[in-house]
């Protein structure tokens, strides 16, 4: 069977490898940095003030994980994410707990407005990042996809940017599209860092993107993380199986298997 788009992207990112920076809190960064070992991707975390803009300038990849913004974390990726601008590297927005909780909040909405590649975040967090709600249960929703849809197509219009919003069906938008991907399971919400690693995997597809639009580029990571997620699940006693063979899925699933189980499709944008 020939390659999907997201197969293609898959198979390129394996061909470069590229180099993911990945500034994310305290409780992720083994399992994300196991993704992107698995994937194909060089995972480094580089968080320390005076290093963390230096090493944004060489990634092919930035993520900026707002889930634990101690005062030098907050200042390392406020310079990674401007030396980033300066030199190209597409980055990637994770607001992770923003409503509530003030500090974060206001650093979340300050990075917003530096040209992410990408936001991503539940509908609970892109709702709070635009202003529209009060944040979610932790880093937990209390909102349906459905709700932030429409203000996530506003907030990629402003900001030029995609937003993608995790749920049972993830919906991704850059203000003129939308597309849906309904791979995944639901025992990723059991597992500490589930969506943060989905974040750095987002960062990783966008370092090889060459000509795919930035809206493709988020969706294919959505849905070859969405089909290992599937695949782990079968046969998995719980959380702490599913989460090794979440790494093992991710080792193992080819561009013919992502063209064999991807569930995507396009809707239109509301006038």
């Amino acid at each position: 069977m020939p390659a999907s788009p997201s197969g293609a992207l898959l198979d390129e990112l394996r061909a470069q490898s590229p180099l993911v920076h990945s500034i994310t809190n305290s409780v992720v960064p083994n399992f994300t940095a196991n993704v992107l070992l698995a994937i194909g991707a060089a995972p480094a975390m580089v968080d320390i003030v005076g290093e963390a803009g230096l090493f944004a300038r060489v990634a092919g990849g930035l993520l900026v994980n707002v889930g634990t913004p101690t005062p030098e974390q907050r200042e390392a990726a406020e310079e990674a994410v401007e030396s980033a601008l300066d030199a190209g590297t597409p980055w990637v927005l994770d607001p992770v707990a923003v409503g509530a909780l003030p500090i974060r909040t206001e650093l979340a909405k300050r990075l917003a407005e530096k040209q992410p590649y990408a936001i991503r975040g539940n509908a609970s967090e892109v709702l709070a990042l635009a202003g529209e709600g009060a944040g979610g249960k932790g880093v937990d929703s209390a909102d349906t996809t459905e709700a932030a849809g429409p203000v996530a197509v506003e907030l990629a219009r402003r900001l030029g940017t995609v937003v993608a919003v995790s749920g049972p069906e993830d919906f991704i938008t850059d203000g003129q599209r939308i597309l849906r991907v309904a791979n995944g399971d639901a025992m990723l919400t059991r597992v500490t860092g589930g969506g943060c690693a989905l974040g750095s995997l987002v960062a990783g597809f966008a370092a090889v993107r060459g000509e795919v639009p930035p809206i493709e580029a988020v969706a294919a990571a959505h849905i070859v993380y969405g089909i290992a997620a599937e695949r782990a699940a079968t046969g998995a006693a719980g959380p702490g199986t599913f989460a090794a063979r979440l790494i093992d899925a991710l080792y193992e699933v080819s561009s013919a298997d992502v063209a064999a189980s991807e569930r995507l499709r396009e809707e239109a944008v509301a006038a």
